[in-house]
């Protein structure tokens, strides 16, 4: 089991080569169809998804309880989808969502601004003029979600396994080379310790939607860090009443044995 996140510049083939990859390796594809059907499950409508799919929101939006449930439940789906099984991430911040995996292959797919603005021209039937405001617009809404939400230089190639030029590279070469990467970079025993933090991972986030959503727990910026079975709890309260309730939330969560607070209490 390996997770393979595909970072990409507006018309750099992105979504060409992930299809290619994905029928060269039999992996699942989890791109912006597949998560906006998952994320809407879980009651994020097209409004709520729109204001944060790969761009900064605006003043208001940034403000708002939908940005920490959209992150949240973006978190929840990844870590679902990758302890199911191979899958390929197309955008969304996959690479940073799964840092410090052991089985992850993060690629960055990029092309010079000219190529760029050809494909694009092509793609949209517009003018040169049109093409590379398109492209623009497209890099600064993918820098701007990476950096607010993740804190992230999007640009930044080490932060990346890989980054390939598509400028002379097809999809089924482009695949070709990053299955190649992953074949050599995750091996066996890289695949099982993923799968076993990827559990740890889903877990923290099943308990934050137990204390939170399911119970309404007071509890801000709360996240759970779980090692096996035994969960961390961090965040700010604002009694002690709140961080019990967190506790006896978190410990009927199923694959919990053992809870400890490292909330604040701050009046």
């Amino acid at each position: 089991m390996a997770v393979i996140t595909i970072a990409r510049e507006l018309s750099s083939l992105g979504e060409e080569i992930a299809v290619e990859l994905v029928s060269q390796t039999g992996y699942k594809l989890v791109d912006k169809d597949f998560l906006e059907k998952r994320l809407g499950e879980f009651g994020l409508g097209p409004e709520k998804r729109q204001k944060y799919d790969e761009k900064k929101p605006g003043f208001w939006a940034s403000l708002s309880q939908e940005r920490d449930d959209y992150l949240h439940y973006l978190k929840t789906v990844l870590y679902e989808e990758a302890l199911g099984g191979e899958c390929i991430v197309i955008g969304r911040g996959g690479s940073v969502i799964f840092k410090g995996l052991p089985n992850l292959l993060s690629v960055k797919l990029v092309a010079p601004v000219a190529a760029r603005v050809q494909r694009t021209m092509a793609q949209y039937g517009v003018d040169e003029r049109h093409a590379l405001q398109i492209v623009e617009q497209s890099d600064h809404d993918r820098a701007g979600f990476q950096k607010y939400f993740f804190a992230m230089d999007w640009n930044d190639p080490r932060e990346y396994d890989l980054t390939l030029n598509t400028t002379r590279l097809d999809a089924k070469a482009a695949a070709f080379a990053i299955d190649g990467a992953r074949k050599l970079l995750v091996d066996r025993a890289k695949e099982e310790a993923g799968r076993t933090r990827v559990a740890e991972l889903l877990l923290g986030q099943r308990v934050v939607t137990e204390i939170v959503y399911a119970r309404r727990v007071p509890v801000h910026f709360l996240e759970a860090n779980a090692t096996g079975g035994r969960v961390v709890l961090h965040g700010v309260a604002n009694t002690q009443a709140a961080i019990d309730s967190a506790l006896a939330a978190a410990r009927s969560v199923p694959g919990v044995s053992e809870v400890e607070s490292a909330i604040q209490v701050v009046q």
